[in-house]
């Protein structure tokens, strides 16, 4: 009896204030789905991190004839050069954040060049001779650039040190900024949230001050009294969630996994098994929106 009351409450409140619910419904739908954008960047910048760092490489590109670099005025790296570079990637300090070491010969670098670029126009252009001997290093630790970076810079025979991370951080800068933008307006839209749901139980309670207090004179429990006003507002953020989730269900599936996933197969993105994994979060935080509102509110409104 008790339960079929509770429904009753919970039905006579949403159809008395349909235009509020359904703002609730909105307003937590468009926060949630920044809060679950924001997510979904963050795992995409952790998905490009974790297939791209694996395969960056320092290169350590050595004089050319010509060269107007400082460390290149005697001309050519020689041997003698070639042989000290080894010999600080072989010291102990430098080695243990080296994962492998492999040399490229001027021979080598002009196989591989002619192999990419021979159907160009200015490929003729280009000799052997202008290509750079290097070493590629790959790191134990690809953020510790620094360390091959301070002890190879400036050696004689050393035209640059190249670091390929230079590559991809212009891509995870915007990346991560895109999520700061989401973050933010997801907070100032779930801020917005709470005073509506907070306003939607308070209009509530007070159109229904009359039963509420028939309520109390029979000696109804506050908890009894304020468990309609707290399941409606929970009700009407959940389904704002479930929105949320489905939006983002929808927007993983047809614009990147179908669009971009077909155009760019390369490149790791998010998929929509992401989204389930984050959808409980959107629905807890759902809750929590409903929860503080009710804290807020159903304490000053229908108190016995």
């Amino acid at each position: 009896m008790r339960f079929q009351f509770i429904l009753s409450e919970i039905g006579i409140g949403l159809r008395r204030n349909l235009s509020m619910t359904i703002s609730v419904v909105l307003v937590t739908f468009v926060s949630l789905t920044f809060v679950g954008a924001a997510v979904l960047l963050q795992s995409q910048i952790g998905k490009f991190k974790g297939e791209w760092y694996d395969k960056v490489e320092i290169s350590v590109f050595l004089c050319p004839p010509g060269s107007s670099q400082p460390t290149c005025a005697g001309g050519e790296a020689t041997n003698e050069q070639i042989d000290s570079v080894r010999a600080v990637l072989e010291q102990p300090d430098v080695k243990a954040e080296i994962q492998s070491v492999t040399f490229e010969s001027k021979a080598e670098a002009w196989v591989t060049f002619s192999e990419q670029f021979d159907d160009r126009w200015w490929f003729n252009t280009v000799s052997e001779d202008d290509m750079n001997a290097s070493f590629r290093i790959k790191l134990v630790d690809p953020e510790q650039y620094q360390v091959i970076n301070d002890v190879l810079t400036g050696r004689p025979g050393v035209e640059t040190v190249s670091d390929q991370r230079s590559i991809f951080e212009p891509l995870f800068l915007v990346l991560n900024r895109a999520t700061l933008l989401s973050a933010g307006l997801a907070g100032v839209m779930l801020l917005a949230a709470v005073l509506l749901i907070t306003t939607t139980i308070r209009l509530s309670a007070l159109s229904r001050k009359r039963e509420t207090g028939i309520m109390r004179l029979v000696g109804a429990s506050n908890f009894f009294i304020q468990l309609p006003f707290m399941l409606e507002g929970a009700i009407a953020a959940t389904v704002g969630a479930l929105m949320a989730v489905g939006g983002l269900w929808l927007g993983v599936k047809y614009l990147v996994e179908d669009w971009l996933g077909q155009s760019m197969q390369w490149i790791p993105y998010v998929t929509t098994s992401d989204v389930w994994v984050i959808a409980p979060l959107l629905i807890g935080v759902a809750f929590l929106l409903a929860a503080i509102s009710s804290i807020v509110t159903l304490s000053r409104y229908t108190k016995v």
